[in-house]
């Protein structure tokens, strides 16, 4: 008995130790390896590297809900509103050999109502507000127009008379010359000038205004820029070149094209001795045949007072003669304590025809301030006050003034 169990035992422990050497010669299938999302810290916070690539990507947005009171001026006029924004974008970066390589996109959904809406409807709309390529020195896209200075720290919400980062199609290069100092050449697209001042408007032959004049683009604005960018602040010098064309018959033939321009002066300058985070911002710009980059619409108005902005009209000899008009914008930023901050701003313009014009002079100005909360990081609540007065020059207009106030709730992420 005892032999048996042996022999038994015997068996079961040399079966085992042969299959144990028989898996040991088997495939053994590893777990796949997990690839973990890692942190980008090259360009700033909120990189990270897309998985299997050097690519950095940086997810971010905005949420703004804002209530507006407007003077009104007739009893079937709005005045509040309702405005609710929301903004998604993507930034993705690669280091090359030949710089860096950068594509952004930026896009911005709305729904606004009472005095947001430009129609009196409720309106709702969604667009890509940028979308542009940088390869080097290379911008190609739509994005802030190289006129201004995107590093002006202004915090005004409402309108001022300025070139205030308005963005446009356009293709550029940027010559870095280190120490802070850089200076680009741009093509941009002249339709947002012809949208915000272009037209040819009088007939010497009857008097009348001419609808629908303008002619096609032929060239599109070359923009110039020498920019400065240090610690203390910054400071650029703007240039812009703006085509005119007219396509109305005067006396059976079409005026000769002419070329509109303007120039801008835009600094800011940080004042930490106040308080961490202010700053003093100025910008002042001359033009004469391109008023779109005084940031005027053609039709203007404020009360019962309104007003026409013409990049240049058509005069009694038939020729193209220009609007001239300049205007200087600042604004002063204190932080009274590190979570409330105030903005103090205003703009003066003043726009100019010849005396064949059919559309008078004008003369404007605003004035506001608002305060800030942040309580926490990426969160703004505040309000702002803007009082506004136009003055037209006519013999049978008349000038007005009005209020306007907001309040804004702004997450930033």
């Amino acid at each position: 008995m005892k032999l048996a169990k042996s022999l038994f035992l015997g068996s079961v422990a040399g079966l085992a130790a042969v299959a144990g050497a028989q898996a040991a010669d088997l495939p053994v299938a590893k777990a796949a390896a997990v690839e973990y999302v890692r942190v980008c810290s090259t360009y700033g916070e909120g990189f990270f590297y897309i998985p299997g690539t050097e690519t950095c990507l940086k997810v971010g947005g905005r949420v703004r809900a804002e209530y507006a009171y407007l003077e009104p001026t007739d009893r079937e006029d709005d005045s509040i509103g309702f405005l609710a924004r929301g903004r998604v974008q993507l930034d993705a970066r690669t280091a090359t050999a030949y710089g860096l390589l950068r594509a952004f996109v930026r896009m911005e959904m709305s729904r606004n109502t009472g005095v947001y809406s430009s129609s009196g409807n409720p309106e709702t709309s969604s667009n890509i507000a940028q979308a542009y390529i940088q390869f080097g020195g290379l911008t190609a896209g739509r994005t802030t127009s190289f006129f201004t200075n995107g590093d002006l720290p202004n915090e005004n919400w409402g309108t001022l008379r300025f070139y205030d980062y308005p963005d446009v199609n356009l293709l550029a290069y940027t010559f870095s010359f280190g120490n802070g100092f850089s200076a680009t050449l741009s093509l941009e697209e002249g339709s947002f000038a012809t949208n915000n001042a272009v037209d040819f408007t009088v007939d010497p032959d009857t008097g009348d205004l001419v609808a629908g004049s303008q002619a096609g683009q032929r060239l599109p604005d070359l923009v110039g820029n020498v920019k400065y960018a240090g610690t203390w602040g910054s400071a650029q010098l703007s240039g812009a070149l703006h085509q005119l064309r007219s396509n109305a018959l005067v006396g059976g033939d079409y005026a000769s094209s002419e070329l509109g321009w303007a120039v801008s002066g835009q600094f800011n300058v940080n004042l930490p001795m106040l308080a961490p985070g202010d700053a003093l911002w100025l910008a002042a710009t001359y033009a004469d045949g391109a008023l779109g980059y005084l940031g005027f619409d053609p039709d203007i108005s404020t009360g019962i007072a309104s007003g026409t902005v013409l990049d240049a009209y058509i005069g009694a000899d038939g020729d193209i003669e220009t609007g001239r008009g300049w205007q200087i914008a600042g604004g002063l930023n204190h932080y009274w304590t590190p979570t409330v901050r105030q903005s103090v701003f205003g703009s003066y313009a003043r726009v100019e025809y010849g005396a064949d014009a059919e559309v008078s002079d004008l003369n404007e100005w605003r004035i506001g301030s608002n305060v800030i909360w942040s309580p926490v990081s990426g969160l703004d609540i505040g309000v702002e006050a803007l009082y506004s007065n136009l003055d037209p020059r006519g013999v049978l207009e008349r000038g007005d003034d009005a209020w306007e106030g907001r309040i804004r709730i702004q997450r930033d992420f």
